[in-house]
């Protein structure tokens, strides 16, 4: 297996303070796809998460692997929330994380979890929440547009990509008329803090990030109605990454592998997407939001299949060792580096 550091192209920060039972399971329910408590009588500990968490988690903590949840939770009283986090991040084997900025104030920010994780940290924009920050301060259409044009200058000084949510573009750039009626609609009708969900607006956020010359990540559930908009940014300069919803990863490597500009995440299951676009066409990402445990999983699983599936294609004679080590680099932190034009990043000591 390869054991260089990730790059972990697409994360949130990790939670402040102490978590009780009830606060954990939130969390770990969250992050198996649960909405509200387990069923009574059951825990989320038993789940795919639940289960990695007790598999690669409790050793760094002192721990064996495997132990009973309530001792797991006690030990990490124990030592306290504080050192609990640092171990656990320290221990993913994850070099270089990707935040999206703007988190909530009860998670590490971009600068917090590099410190904490002895790694490095770079911010992700995400677009619709700076247009959101800027109606909120906007008194009219001309300074809204005004504004959110001053806001992605600035924010492409600082950031490493843009990324937006938007669930469909096709492949035209709006024009300025279109922009300012969206812009006045979404105005006249929102409240304070609503979420922009004007389509022309998210088409203007797109372009704009484009031009920017920055990578944007595509959040998408389905990356399929975004084609259009695959094929119009051909040849700008700006690469573009799917970020896509099981079950559509198999979708989006099929995607990057017709566009040059397009790459697409690995998924949680990168067998099934080796097989669709070329490897350095897809990246590694935890996905991890709130519990540090959640990077260590992210990234002991993705290296778990990837060293599944290269010994299998070595056993086979399809690659040799040399070969699968240097493909799950590849994935792991080689495409990343060269997508998001990252320096050969050393973790820091601490």
């Amino acid at each position: 297996m390869d054991g260089s550091p990730l790059i972990d192209q697409y994360s949130h920060g990790a939670v402040h303070g102490e978590l009780g039972l009830g606060s954990f399971e939130a969390h770990l329910g969250a992050a198996a796809g649960a909405h509200g408590p387990a069923p009574a009588g059951t825990t989320y500990f038993d789940s795919w998460t639940g289960i990695a968490v007790r598999r690669w988690c409790p050793p760094l903590l002192g721990l064996e692997p495997h132990c009973p949840p309530a001792r797991y939770l006690a030990r990490r009283r124990e030592i306290g929330a504080y050192r609990a986090g640092r171990l656990l991040l320290r221990g993913a084997g994850i070099g270089t994380f990707l935040v999206e900025a703007g988190t909530p104030s009860d998670l590490t920010s971009a600068a917090e979890l590099a410190a904490a994780a002895a790694a490095r940290a770079h911010e992700v924009v995400r677009l619709e929440p700076l247009a959101e920050q800027v109606a909120d301060t906007s008194g009219s259409v001309d300074s809204f547009i005004g504004y959110l044009a001053e806001a992605l200058y600035a924010s492409a000084q600082h950031a490493t990509a843009f990324a937006s949510g938007a669930t469909y573009c096709d492949g035209r750039a709006p024009a300025a008329g279109g922009v300012r009626r969206a812009a006045d609609r979404w105005l006249r009708g929102r409240r304070p803090g609503e979420a922009l969900e004007e389509p022309e607006l998210v088409r203007h956020l797109l372009w704009s990030a484009v031009a920017t010359g920055l990578p944007v990540q595509l959040h998408c559930p389905d990356p399929q109605p975004l084609a259009g908009f695959l094929r119009a940014t051909t040849g700008i300069g700006t690469d573009l990454v799917l970020m896509p919803a099981a079950p559509h990863h198999r979708g989006a490597a099929q995607l990057a592998a017709v566009h040059t500009h397009v790459y697409a995440d690995a998924g949680p299951r990168p067998e099934e997407t080796l097989g669709q676009a070329p490897f350095g066409k897809l990246l590694f990402s935890s996905g991890a939001h709130g519990l540090p445990e959640l990077y260590v999983t992210g990234a002991r699983i993705f290296r778990r299949a990837m060293d599944r599936v290269v010994r299998e294609w070595s056993d086979e004679g399809l690659c040799g060792a040399s070969d699968g080590r240097r493909i799950t680099e590849m994935i792991g932190s080689g495409t990343a580096r060269r997508v998001y034009r990252l320096a050969a990043e050393v973790p820091v000591a601490g």
